[in-house]
């Protein structure tokens, strides 16, 4: 069966994911061929069009459409908890009821004109509407490996449904319990995120980064929910409000009110860490990770005891300090899943793995994240040529790229096929000496230009990483943080964030070979078996595609050297 997934129904961060006969061959996030981060408002186009061009799959030979957006029934709970819970704005609740699919119409309408256009008649394939925490709970489970697992699924709002628990078997995906806008962490966390002067959906992990900084017991954020094990509910005066509650600044609404304001302050502005904003978010990066295991806890303890296994996607799976926490909750035998793509760009595999699932197709495990394009040796170096470039080709680029790394100097790295998801894997990286006292701050300040308190992760050679992590647990996407050892603190400081934690990457010869080969010829030369791993891209920009965008980074900052493919460009 060959099934398009199309990601980003809810208005942001739209993508593609191509499973052909259950094989997830392709996917890519639509930003980075458009080069606006997020890609709000906009449709996958340009990411479908890779996914069918690099399968070899003609418009015409596409079978299913699956689409993570689903219609609502009105005799379930959700319509109904949203318009309760929205009574102060009765417009937004009359409208829930009476015309609650209204996004979903007019999705699937912006879905079908998109589909036409790159020559795939929505009238002669199946289109398969398949449920936002659905479509994350597939993207996590159906390619995690496991027969069985718990399942968990949050984020700031789907549809309606906000927090989800269920369970796999055998493949197939049952519920457990759901929660609902406007009851939403990862929308109290957003709401939050903006009020630390950093944009809801981009400024999350700038949070969870800053958390380290403050104290938790210095600030109080409990009026903002009240909760216990079996459920939540938000104070949607000060977080998570709609129309005439909503703050407004620079003539935009946030997602917190002016109650909020009235409460803690002035909202924060600036790139600088001080009080008492630190201590916010402390509090709430501890508040949320006290949330989520009880819940985890209350509604899939037992299979999580029964399985061993948890898989977990939404926006909220990509807090790495909160997972932390939930792998500690899962000792001694647990194992935590976290889909790369965890966010809704993912929501495109999920959708495809779901669809192919129900047509009867077996899904295979996702055995790395490289499934954006790639460009011959012949298309890099007509770039090159092209843009007036001195370039030199050089017989091994792990050779003369880890001689520039063991000098203590940063290199960016273009190889092979664009990750997909947010975090660089070694394909489309910025790389440097995490032993070189001073490299992170030159990085922040000379490359990225963006906060200077801003951690950075480790990739580590798969064999060394239990010595430096203290633990066994894979750790393939940099989606977990774990305590670094306390030997290795002092020879790794670049990579070693203000609490003593990495967020690593581990790699073996299998997952990627040329970078596996890059850091072992690094470790030959240092006796340190990791490099600093940042993506390659500049504060506010996506992660770069291709040739053309790794020349504009490298020509628009202080980069001073540049491997791409077998070729070196030196400032």
């Amino acid at each position: 069966m060959v099934v398009l997934g199309l990601g980003g129904a809810v208005g942001h961060d739209p993508a593609a994911a191509l499973c052909v006969d259950g094989h997830v061959v392709a996917a890519a996030e639509e930003e980075r061929f458009l080069r606006d981060k997020h890609a709000k408002g906009k449709q996958a186009e340009l990411a479908a069009q890779f996914c069918l061009k690099h399968a070899g799959v003609k418009p015409g030979d596409v079978q299913a459409v699956a689409y993570p957006f689903a219609p609502v029934s009105l005799f379930g709970p959700a319509r109904w908890h949203y318009a309760l819970r929205h009574l102060y704005a009765p417009d937004r609740a009359f409208t829930a009821l009476v015309n609650g699919n209204r996004r979903y119409r007019r999705n699937v309408q912006a879905v079908f004109e998109m589909l036409r256009k790159i020559g795939i008649d929505p009238e002669r394939i199946k289109f398969v509407p398949v449920e936002h925490h659905l479509a994350h709970a597939s993207s996590a489970y159906h390619v995690s490996g496991y027969e069985n697992a718990a399942i968990m699924s949050i984020d700031g709002v789907g549809e309606y449904c906000t927090t989800w628990f269920g369970y796999g078997e055998a493949g197939k995906i049952h519920c457990v319990r759901q929660f609902y806008a406007p009851d939403s962490l990862g929308g109290m966390y957003g709401a939050v995120t903006e009020f630390l002067g950093f944009e809801m959906l981009d400024g999350e992990f700038k949070v969870m980064g800053m958390a380290p900084y403050g104290d938790a017991t210095k600030f109080d954020v409990s009026r903002l929910l009240k909760w216990d094990p079996t459920g939540f509910r938000i104070n949607t005066k000060l977080v998570n409000c709609i129309g005439w509650r909503r703050y407004k600044r620079d003539g935009k609404g946030t997602f917190f009110a002016q109650r909020l304001v009235d409460l803690w302050g002035a909202a924060r502005e600036g790139d600088e860490i001080d009080e008492p904003y630190v201590h916010i978010a402390a509090a709430v990066q501890k508040t949320l990770e006290q949330v989520v295991l009880a819940l985890m806890e209350n509604y899939l303890g037992d299979r999580i005891r029964r399985y061993e296994r948890l898989c977990y996607a939404g926006g909220v799976a990509l807090n790495v300090k909160c997972n932390q926490r939930i792998i500690d909750a899962l000792k001694p035998n647990g194992e935590l899943f976290v889909q790369p793509a965890a966010s809704d760009a993912g929501t495109a595999l999920g959708a495809a793995t779901y669809a192919a699932h129900q047509f009867g197709d077996s899904i295979q495990p996702m055995t790395h994240a490289y499934l954006g394009p790639e460009y011959t040796a012949a298309e890099i170096e007509d770039t090159l040529k092209k843009r007036g470039v001195r370039y030199e080709k050089v017989s091994s680029i792990t050779e003369t790229a880890s001689d520039l790394l063991a000098k203590g100097e940063v290199v960016s790295w273009f190889q092979g096929r664009m990750e997909f998801g947010p975090r660089s894997l070694g394909n489309r990286s910025i790389l440097g000496n995490p032993a070189s006292r001073g490299v992170a701050d030159l990085i922040n300040a000379q490359i990225k230009y963006r906060e200077r308190w801003r951690p950075f992760c480790p990739s580590l050679i798969d064999h060394v990483a239990p010595d430096i992590l203290q633990t066994r647990h894979p750790s393939p996407y940099m989606t977990f943080t774990f305590d670094v050892a306390e030997k290795w603190k002092s020879k790794i400081p670049e990579v070693v964030h203000e609490d003593g934690t990495a967020r690593p990457q581990i790699v073996t010869p299998q997952s990627n070979r040329r970078y596996y080969e890059l850091l072992t010829r690094f470790q030959a030369k240092t006796g340190i078996p990791c490099l600093l791993n940042t993506s390659l891209n500049r504060r506010g920009e996506p992660m770069v595609c291709s040739p053309e965008d790794a020349l504009n980074m490298f020509y628009g900052s202080d980069l001073q050297n540049l491997a791409i493919g077998d070729f070196l460009v030196r400032k």
